[in-house]
Formats: C-alpha cells, structure tokens, sequence
C-alpha cells in the first residue's frame, strides 16, 4: 500500500465515535464495499485536470474547480452510457437525486414526480427547481416536472447543483437546481436515438440544427410509448389491477440570431395509473425567448397547460372500483428574468438581477357518491417578484462568494364553490455565504452557509387528490416551508465529500388525520420543523486505459424534530444510498450501473415500511457506421423486487427490461464529465 493511499484510508476511515452526530454509529457492508472501492481506486488513480464550465453555481460561466457548491455535470457522453429511456431515470445515477417515489416517470403519476435532493423531503411538489437554459420546468401550479418535456437528443450536457440555491433562483430550488442546457447549432448537425423492447416500450429523439453567418434554427423531437407493467404487488392483485401505460410526444422548434433566441415548444402526455378509471392527460405549450448578449442575460416565456385526471375508489379485494372524481385543471402562467454582470478589477465580479411570474390556475372536479354528482371548484391566482445580487471576492488560493435574495409573493382571487378565500401575501430574505480554499491544486476545501425557502403550489393550497385508497385534501392556510444549512466539503484528487446539515421549518407534508381499513384520509400541513443532516461522497477514475468508475454514496439522517411526529422519519427518505458507474469506452461501450437504498417509509406516521433494493443495469453500444451505433440496454438485470409504495397496496417499481436500437451522432458534445 503507498504512502498516499494510506492518508486517503485515514481521510475516509473516521475514528470512533466521529460519526455519532449523524446518528451513524457503524459503517454497514454495502458502504465499506463503497469505501474500500474509493481507496483501493485511488491507489492508482491519474491526477485528472477538468476545465468544465457550469453555469448554474452563480447563474454565470464558472469553472466548477472554482465554485464552493456541490455541482455535477452530465456530459451528452455520460448521458449516452446509461440504459435509462428517459432522463429522471438516467438522473438516478447522480447520490441524492429521487422522485418522490421510486418509481420513474414512465409509469407514476406526474404529480409524484417532484425531484428530492439530499433527502431533504419528498412531495408532489418538487423541493428543487429544473430548468430549461434558464426557463422553470416546473409545473406552474403544482410544482412537479414533466421529464419528457426537453428531448433528450437536444441536450448538450445536464447540471446538479445540490444544496438550498434560493439566493440565486428564490421558491423551488430550496433543494438544489437541475438545468438542462441545450445543444446549439453551429454546422449542420443531426443526432437520432430510437429504442423498443420489453413492455412493448418504445421511444425516439431527435435533434437536428443549422447555422448560416448570425442566423441559426434548430427543431427537436421526443417520442415515448409504453405498455408498462401492473403496479400492484401479485400477491394483491384484483381483477381490477391492469398494467400503467404511457405514451408522450413533445416538439420544438428554435431560432437564433447573434446571442438570441426563440423558441416554440408542445407537449402531450396521456397514461393509465394502473385500473380502467384511472386515466391523466396533459398538454402544454410554451413560448419561450432569451438574449445573451455579454454581460446581459435575459429570459421570457408565457405557458397555457390543461391537465385532467380521474380518481377512483377500488374494494378491499380489488375486484371493483368506482370513478369518484373526475378532475379537470387548467392553468396559464407567465415570467421573465433579466441578470447583469460585471468584474471588479481582476479579482471580483459582482451579479445583479431580478425576476418576476404569474401564475393562475383552477381544479374543475366532478365528485360521484352513489348516483350524485357534486360540482366542486376552487382556483387562485399567484404573483411573486424577486432581485438578488451576488459577489465573488477571489485572493489567490481563497474565494468568497456572498449572495442576498428578497422575494416577495402573493395569492389573491381565490374561491372555492365561489366562496372568496382570504388571500395571503409573504416574503423570503435568502442570503449565502460560501468560502473555497485550495492550498494546492490537487486539494480544496470548501464551507458555506445559507437560507432557502419554498412557497406552497396553488396545489398544495387549493386542490385535493386520491392515490389508491389514500385521500388528500388540500389547505389553504399553509405559509413557506424555510430552510437553514451549512455545509463543509473538501475535494481532493477524485475524491470530493461533503457535510451538510439542513433543518426546515413549516414543511409542508401529507399529515394523516384518519385511518380506516378502505380509506385514509390526509391534509397537507405545515409540520413544525425538521432536519437533515448527513455526508455525501463521490469519486471518479480512470482505472486502465479506457476503464472508468464512479461510485457515489448518500448518508440523509432525515426526521421530524418538534410536534406530534417528532421522532419520525421524513416519508420517501432512505437513510443511505448509493451507486456505482463502471464504463468500458474501447470501440465497443460496456457500461454497468448500479444503485443500492436502504430501508424507507411511504407516510408521515412511519407505518408503511419500504425494503431496501439493489438494481443492476447494463448499456451495450458497438460502431455499425461512421456515427451510428448498435445499442442494447437492460434495466433491473436481475429483476429485483422494488416496493415503490405503500397505500396500504404495495405497488413496485421497474422490473427486467431489455431494449434494444440505434443512436446516430453527426455532432457531438464537446463536455466532458466531472
């Protein structure tokens, strides 16, 4: 053993005790192997240098060696070695990073697909922002994330920015921000993906784009189809339980000129939730325009969105069901943001903006109890306003970065049945405080503390839903949840971990207020306070020649600290993940990934146990043509069972899958992966 990767098993191997604090008082199996995989790696590892540029950290160009925030970029590349069809899937591969269930977008409802990070709490909701080069993808009334809006062929590389960012970007991305950031066309180009397989899935992207002198267009295209699998667990199966199907189209069309932009986008989305009643659609269109012009950085969209969904109550055998709401929610919102930077000599640089939306929205339902039908509407309508400023200090080898946000939000023209519901104006002060020293070039240290905020959805305050026997009512009365964190990090060769501490106040969570054999009911409440705290570790080498691994691990100690549910774990919450990513890049592509998570609970009393699950999937792709590749992927190789939720049904998630197509690239990315 060298001398340097003895330091690194004492840099990894705490002393007794160390970890107590985060309630972790072994290391188990699973996270030695993990452990023993990073030193043994980095024995003979090769010092790597990266030179990738984020924009996300500081909402400017940044060398991701040069900001204190825990960020991951998705190369194209990376993003072509995983067997996932769709992008949340691919994204799992990122430690921290889940929907609110462990099922994927293929199959769950779209309002379970707000993205988690950290563990810092699960909800329909999404407790992170996903952009779109600088446009919110997130549902403008109920906060969750349609994946299959940006076609994957389209993207030039994706950015996780891990931790509370609400000095930056305000509400939702008091978990972190995803931006996807989009190919441009420079010379003609054409990129095409298409797949099918197991449950008769089937799906296809495409990008192509030109450019002549200052003028550049570009169209995109996104298609998926599946037939799905039966959710239910087989031993609770009924007649009435059939296999969730889905199927999605989305389109774009771009034009650039110089440094602007304008883009018209379509999305459709139709599915069955797993019974013959249980049915969503929606359709969204967008306008969307932008300007970089040097220091200036502008964006503009306007969005119309109609979604419907049934819900239905089923026997206690599943052999029945009724159509108990049917639901219609349309919504129209609108923002923009403008941003200015500017350097301060050569060793400052300061970042001023401001941003502003409105969003309006109604549930439309119909309520069926034996023969009567009871109309029921509620809607609202929400402004907010934002400005922040941000400024980075550099001293050779130490960097300060200290940014403030003030948003200010109201919700006015609420009725429910016509009745006026009192309206309800607040504001956030969100500042941050961050500090990277590098004593060399190979080791930084990093220290940030912060405040984030997230304002609840006219979802969350107007309109109720079912999932299976599980009702949930909404409330109108909720205030923000609040974040205070503090992190400590330091990177060192191609290691890079992190300690974080985060603890919430007010967090909005599905409270059960009543348990029956075929009904529970819930109500979204402000929960008193929580926390999370916990470490995450991250490594990348290049074994030999053109052998690569990335394993990563997440340890979230995340539980409810005050009220009736004190002591309680944060539902959808598991205590520790991790993964692994070993790719082959000869002439062939072999690439093998693997998640693990541990034990979790699916609601808010700690009743309804999940096990833990560990998945192995697998991506072959082989040169058939100059730019075309064969490709063969697999999901869940060993078909392992996956206990998504619990309502009281187990429902499951993604068994064996095997696909296999073709990928033709006539550009590619230039980024490379950190």
């Amino acid at each position: 053993v060298s001398e340097g990767s003895g330091w690194w098993c004492g840099a990894i191997a705490p002393p007794p005790g160390f970890l107590a604090p985060l309630g972790m008082t072994s290391v188990r199996p699973p996270i030695a192997l993990l452990l023993l995989l990073i030193v043994a790696a980095s024995a003979s590892a090769q010092v790597q240098t990266s030179d990738t540029i984020t924009v996300t950290a500081t909402r400017t160009e940044t060398r991701l060696a040069d900001t204190p925030s825990s960020v991951v970029v998705l190369s194209q590349k990376t993003l072509d070695e995983t067997a996932a069809p769709t992008l949340d899937d691919a994204l799992r591969q990122v430690p921290g990073f889940a929907l609110f269930r462990r099922t994927g977008s293929r199959v769950a409802n779209p309002t379970s697909q707000g993205v988690s990070l950290r563990g810092i709490g699960a909800s329909g909701a999404s407790r992170a922002l996903v952009m779109d080069d600088g446009i919110p993808l997130n549902d403008p009334f109920g906060g969750w994330v349609y994946w299959g809006r940006v076609p994957r062929a389209s993207l030039d590389r994706v950015e996780i920015l891990r931790g509370g960012a609400s000095d930056l970007y305000g509400s939702s991305a008091m978990g972190g921000v995803v931006q996807f950031i989009r190919r441009h066309p420079s010379s003609p180009s054409l990129a095409v993906e298409a797949s099918g397989g197991s449950q008769s899935t089937g799906n296809a992207s495409m990008f192509a784009g030109a450019s002549h002198e200052s003028w550049g267009a570009s169209v995109a295209l996104d298609l998926l189809r599946t037939s799905g699998y039966v959710l239910v667990d087989p031993e609770q199966r009924g007649i009435v339980d059939r296999a969730a199907d889905a199927r999605h189209s989305a389109a774009d069309a771009t034009l650039e000129h110089d440094h602007a932009f304008l883009r018209g986008s379509f999305f459709r989305e139709s599915r069955n939730n797993g019974t013959p009643l249980q049915t969503n659609d929606t359709t969204i269109r967008q306008l969307a325009a932008g300007a970089n012009a040097g220091a200036f950085v502008a964006r503009a969209w306007g969005s119309d969105q109609d979604y419907a969904q049934t819900f239905s109550a089923i026997s206690g055998d599943r052999s029945s069901e009724r159509l108990t709401v049917d639901q219609r929610v349309p919504s129209r919102s609108a923002g923009a943001s403008a941003q200015w930077s500017h350097a301060l000599g050569a060793s400052n640089a300061i970042v001023a903006g401001a941003d502003a939306r409105q969003v309006s929205g109604a549930s439309n339902e119909l309520q069926f109890s034996g023969t009567r039908t009871t109309p029921v509407d509620a809607s609202g309508r929400q402004r907010t306003a934002a400005g922040f400023l941000e400024d980075v200090v550099a001293w050779r080898d130490l960097s300060v970065t200290a940014g403030v946000r003030y948003d200010a939000w109201r919700n006015f023209d609420a009725q429910r049945n016509g009745a006026p519901l009192a309206g309800r104006s607040d504001s956030a002060l969100s500042p941050r405080l961050a500090v990277l020293y590098r004593p060399s070039s190979l080791v930084a240290f990093t220290a940030s503390a912060y405040r984030a905020f997230r304002a609840p959805t006219l979802n969350e305050l107007y309109r109720g839903f079912r999932v299976g026997n599980v009702v949930t009512v909404a409330n109108e009365s909720l205030a923000p949840e609040r974040l205070n964190a503090f992190e400590l990090g330091a990177r060192m060769r191609n290691v890079r971990a992190t300690l974080f501490w985060m603890g919430m106040n007010d967090v909005i969570s599905n409270v059960t207020l009543s348990s029956t054999p075929t009904l529970i009911t819930r109500q979204r409440q402000n929960v008193s306070t929580s926390r999370s705290r916990g470490v995450e570790l991250e490594g990348d080498w290049l074994l030999w020649r053109s052998l690569r691994l990335s394993p990563g691990y997440l340890f979230s100690d995340s539980v409810v600290t005050s009220g009736d549910l004190e002591g309680k774990r944060l539902p959808q919450v598991p205590r520790h993940q991790a993964s692994a990513e070993l790719v082959w890049g000869g002439r062939s592509t072999i690439a093998l990934q693997t998640r693990w998570s541990s034990r979790q609970f699916d609601d808010d009393l700690n009743q309804f146990p999940l096990r833990g699950y560990f998945v192995a999937d697998m991506l072959y792709a082989h040169p058939i043509g100059t730019g075309l590749d064969f490709t063969l992927a697999a999901e869940n190789i060993f078909n392992r069972r996956i206990e998504a939720g619990a309502t009281p049904v187990f429902t499951l998630g993604q068994p064996r899958s095997i696909r296999a197509g073709v990928r033709f690239r006539g550009t590619r990315s230039s980024t490379p992966r950190s």
